[in-house]
């Protein structure tokens, strides 16, 4: 059993595991190489060659106990025949959404179009059999994607009312959007996936009232169907406002906190593992500073279940000596 299951699922509060979110990306010169030469980001996240080797560019530099597959949340839109481009310096542009086409695609026109991700995902499994390391696989949330199928760029917070004015719309997307992550998910567990991570990037935007409808029971319904196939499920709802109550409604086996949450507040208020909370920022300082943020969050959870890990993504003008740095800390102190 590797490490990161030796927490998720024996509870083992003496391994403190490490993996970054976007550890395999744009930090890495290796990486940037690669993407200049294949400026589509789409047709990179289905090369089949690149993607397993993306993936493991950070596991051959840094002693991380996990690999998460190279691609992205929005693969999902893509597979339902919404255009998804990435513009430089910008972000996602989707084009416009057609829900009729959408909800009429036959599910094995969506698995075919994302079969390149799944072919990936076992070529990673094959190469890291017998290495005891965890191979993530992931989705976006469903909010999360609806809000980027309906919005077409990443929101702001103005911006997200316009298109929750049609009650019924949005309710048929929300079991459209469940519907196809579930599918998304069977197929990365059948490939290799070990774990499932969902990234709900903007539960934050979403006011009190509506919690429970948007983030809570859409999530709640694909942590089930994750758990159903005996694969655990972190959860990343970043910036929601009330961990634990997310943690008892949503019931996933690991819940991901980020850099802005009171780390000694949920450490005592949460009971299931933990994933995350550094400041990804940390690692743009100086190593006095990255070592003694690092131990103070290994001492806040030395009695709890925990993953160690970032609040948010690497950014992309970290040094790759400061994540090393940070690995060889995290393992020197546990």
């Amino acid at each position: 059993m590797d490490s990161l299951n030796k927490v998720i699922i024996n509870k083992d509060k003496n391994v403190k595991p490490i993996w970054l979110m976007r550890q395999a990306g744009r930090y890495l010169p290796e990486f940037r190489e690669i993407r200049s030469k294949n400026q589509n980001f789409i047709e990179l996240c289905l090369n089949t060659k690149l993607v397993p080797e993306i993936t493991l560019q950070p596991l051959k530099r840094f002693d991380f106990d996990a690999a998460i597959i190279f691609s992205d949340i929005l693969m999902i839109p893509y597979g339902l025949n919404q255009r998804v481009e990435f513009k430089k310096n910008y972000g996602p542009i989707l084009g416009e959404f057609n829900y009729f086409e959408s909800s009429n695609i036959e599910k094995e026109l969506f698995k075919k179009k994302l079969k390149p991700v799944y072919d990936s995902m076992s070529s990673l499994s094959n190469q890291l059999k017998g290495k005891k390391k965890s191979l993530i696989g992931f989705v976006g949330a469903p909010w999360t994607l609806l809000v980027y199928m309906l919005n077409r760029k990443s929101p702001k917070k103005t911006s997200i009312e316009n298109f929750l004015l049609d009650k019924s719309k949005i309710d048929n997307l929300l079991e459209l959007i469940i519907e196809y992550i579930k599918i998304h998910i069977e197929e990365q567990v059948k490939s290799g996936a070990t774990i499932i991570q969902i990234f709900d990037s903007w539960a934050g935007l979403v006011k009190d009232k509506d919690v429970e409808k948007y983030i809570y029971e859409p999530t709640k319904k694909v942590v089930q169907f994750t758990q159903g196939l005996k694969i655990p499920a972190i959860c990343f709802p970043r910036e929601i406002k009330d961990y634990p109550k997310y943690v008892k409604t949503v019931s996933p086996d690991v819940i991901s906190i980020d850099y802005n949450v009171n780390i000694r507040k949920i450490a005592e208020e949460v009971e299931i593992p933990i994933q995350g909370g550094l400041d990804p920022k940390i690692l743009l300082s100086n190593s006095e500073t990255l070592i003694k943020e690092t131990k103070e969050i290994l001492n806040v959870f030395k009695n709890k279940p925990y993953i160690f890990n970032l609040g948010h993504g690497v950014l992309p003008e970290t040094e790759p000596k400061m994540v090393d740095k940070l690995v060889k800390v995290v393992r020197d102190n546990q």
